[in-house]
Order: structure tokens, then sequence, then C-alpha cells
């Protein structure tokens, strides 16, 4: 469940009410006249069902509440409440599959931002995997993995295309090149200076590398596992499930094969470093059309889903009952 906070011009008051107490997904229903100062309006609370919480904002915001008033959504973590078991059979679905769209857009836009801490993690996780290639140390690599941010952009950039907003397609390339292409500019750097120091040398890099030479050898494997990762991570965003994301992060390429092209690059030895730049932009392309189709396919689903209900169409729901599983209601809507 999400529980909703809006602040209703007084001119919008009663529509914003009207809305929300026509929508089965939604209860305790709570109104505060001229609660609210800055912006002043009326403060409205409310709980929603997962699976109603993108119809139910999406005419909020076409009420225009967003404009002169306020929408915040917060997750409620344990809700004890004879309402709100009735809210969830009223509608169609499990809210574990719902997507409120809104959530993902504001999450996924956060992480297009070309901070320092994203600089920082990504160019840190790059240097980790460049000294894990060249002690050919499969721990290091999967560590690399879990410190770099990139999946963040990668996540914003697919939500930006279905929705077809140009801002955020840009922001979240620009921090994906910026940061990869700062992350290797370092590692080269950090590379020659290790080598200066008598901690690695140039044979490290040309000698057998059996548990990590796969990082700059790309083939269709490569392929599968980018389209398996960005399906698995998509679904786990959409979900908010946090734990698969991580098992996601691991399971690709993305910053060891950016390491491996500066080390590399670093000693001259450019049909690896090729090799490298190859695997990731494999993996890259591969997560981004996986993202794409997974959130294209949830956005078909919920609207099949939305043209049922409307046709009231008969649902099963005494399994939900008797096991307690809450439903939902109402399908998203990729772009308004």
């Amino acid at each position: 469940m999400l529980h909703l906070r809006v602040i209703a011009p007084p001119d919008r008051s009663s529509a914003v009410v009207d809305v929300l107490s026509a929508e089965p997904g939604v209860t305790h229903l709570v109104v505060l006249p001229g609660a609210a100062r800055q912006p002043q309006g009326d403060l409205v609370l409310c709980d929603v069902v997962r699976e109603s919480a993108d119809s139910v904002l999406r005419r909020l915001r076409d009420l225009g509440v967003e404009a002169r008033g306020g929408i915040s959504a917060d997750d409620v973590e344990v809700t004890l409440s004879a309402a709100a078991e009735r809210a969830a059979r009223a509608a169609p679905g499990y809210g574990e599959d719902a997507v409120v769209w809104d959530e993902i857009a504001a999450k996924t836009g956060e992480q297009t931002v070309l901070s320092g801490t994203f600089l920082a993690l990504i160019i840190v996780a790059t240097m980790i995997a460049g000294i894990g290639v060249l002690l050919d140390q499969p721990i290091l690599i999967v560590g690399a993995m879990v410190v770099g941010p990139e999946f963040g952009p990668l996540a914003a950039l697919c939500v930006a295309l279905l929705r077809r907003q140009p801002r955020v397609i840009v922001r979240s390339v620009q921090a994906l090149v910026v940061g990869f292409l700062a992350a290797m500019l370092v590692t080269v750097l950090s590379t020659w200076v290790l080598t200066a120091v008598g901690l690695v040398d140039r044979g490290m890099l040309l000698a057998d590398r059996p548990l990590t030479d796969f990082i700059w050898r790309p083939d269709a494997l490569s392929w599968v596992v980018g389209i398996l990762a960005g399906v698995a991570g998509m679904l786990s965003l959409t979900s908010k499930k946090s734990g698969s994301l991580v098992g996601v992060l691991i399971s690709v390429t993305t910053v060891p094969a950016a390491a491996n092209v500066a080390v590399a690059a670093a000693y001259g030895v450019w049909p690896e470093a090729a090799g490298s730049a190859l695997q990731l932009v494999i993996n890259l392309a591969a997560i981004v059309l996986a993202g794409l189709l997974t959130l294209v396919v949830q956005w078909c689903w919920w609207r099949r889903v939305e043209q049922r209900a409307d046709r009231g169409v008969p649902r099963q729901r005494a399994d939900r009952e008797a096991t307690g599983v809450s439903a939902s209601r109402r399908p998203p809507r990729a772009a308004d």
C-alpha cells in the first residue's frame, strides 16, 4: 500500500475527494480543510493499494493538483485494517506485479544526476575491477560489480525511452558516458602509478587469466546474459525487490569491461582493449533493450487487466482471500 498526502487547492478539494472516494482501491480517507499553509489548501490523506496508485495519481495530475498544490507518496509497511483488506480485494491483479509509473520515474530520475557521489562510486568500482583483472581475482570483480552505480542511469534511460522524455534520456546518456570515461581515465592513471611503484606490471595482464579473461572475450552468451540481466533488473526495480537487483549487478560485466579497457590501454595491449570495449557496448545495449521491452510488456499487460476490469470480467479471489494476498486495481500507463 501507499500512503498519499495531497495538498489540494481550495477550488479543487471537492474534485480531489470525489476522485479518491470513487476509487475502490482507496481507503482511510481523511480530509483536513484549510490545514495546509505552504502552499495553502486542504490536506487530504489516504491509503491506496499499489494496483490503484497509478490510476489515482494520474487523475490527480489531470486535476492540476501538482501545479498549485502537492502530492507525495510513501510506502506503508504494515496495515491492520479490514477496510484495507476490502480495498485490496476490490482491485484486480497483485500488488507485487503493479507498477507505479510516477514512483519509478521519480526513483530513476534521481539517478541521472552526474553527481560527485556517482562519479566517485564508478571510479572506485572501476579501479577495484582493474586490480582484479591484473590479479585474476573474481572476488574483486564481483565487488566492483556491486559498487558500480551504472544500473541507475540505465534504468532511467529505459523508463525515459518508454515515456518519451528527451531531457531524461540526455541526462542518462550523459551520466553513463561521462562516468565511464572518467572512470577509465582515472584507472589508466592509477595503473601507471601502481606500475611505477612496482605493485603491478604488464606481464600480469599478458599472463594466462582463466578466471577473468571472459571480460575481454565477448560472444553470443554476452548478449544472453545482458538480456536476462536487463529483464531481472527492471523487474526488481518495478517490484521493489532490491535483493534481486544486487544479483543483477553481479551478473553483468559493465564496470569490469571498462576496467579492462583502461588497464589494457595503459599497457598498450590494444586487441584486449578493443575486446573489452565491445563487451561493454554489448552489455549496455542488451540491458537497455531488455529493460525497455520488459517495461513495454508490463504496460501492455496492465492495460489488458484494466480493460478486463472495465468490462466487469469475473476474477478469481478465493485463493487470494484464503492466503491473505492483497490484490490490485487499475493498470499503469507508460506516458501521459
